[in-house]
């Protein structure tokens, strides 16, 4: 759910609401109170992260940026969010071509949990071959330790071996 779409959701709850009090249905009041509490808290916990998720697997960067610019604090966002947040935020900066926002957002990602050992591969690669870009080599060689550490994918253990052979040849 966007930030819209919770506010219009809060509003009729509250209507409905005021319409309980009044009318002496004091079981429904519970009820939407509860539905206003979990809009709330849904703004707040989960924001727009899971909508910006489905636009970045459409490669639709621009709505992605659009719906992670809802997010006021991300502070608040629960870690199970914040992860992707800063992962999609890193892409975004790096595709922009702005390699120290994205280096920062990827450092946010790699100190979150990742449920998946992929996904926090796919980080540190990223952040392997930022510090490839930068030419700091001893740190490419430290996220690329830290990835191999992991259980990953082929392809992200083929992208580890290339970087590898990229550090050698500009050592």
């Amino acid at each position: 759910m966007n930030t819209r779409f919770r506010l219009i959701c809060i509003a009729l709850a509250a209507i409905a609401l005021a319409y309980a009090v009044v009318s002496g249905y004091y079981n429904v009041c519970i009820y939407l109170l509860g539905i206003i509490g979990y809009m709330v808290w849904s703004q707040y916990r989960e924001g727009t992260v899971f909508l910006a998720t489905q636009a970045f697997h459409r490669q639709d960067y621009e709505k992605t940026k659009r719906l992670l610019s809802d997010i006021k604090n991300p502070d608040y966002l629960r870690k199970g969010r914040r992860n992707f947040y800063e992962f999609m935020l890193g892409n975004i900066a790096l595709k922009e071509g702005n390699i120290d926002e994205a280096e920062m957002h990827f450092q946010l990602a790699s100190r979150l949990p990742w449920r998946k050992d992929v996904e926090k591969g796919m980080v540190l690669i990223n952040l392997a071959n930022i510090n490839l870009r930068k030419k700091q080599y001893n740190r490419v060689q430290a996220y690329i330790d830290l990835a191999l550490k992991l259980k990953l994918t082929q392809r992200q253990v083929d992208i580890i071996e290339k970087i590898k052979n990229d550090v050698n040849t500009y050592k």
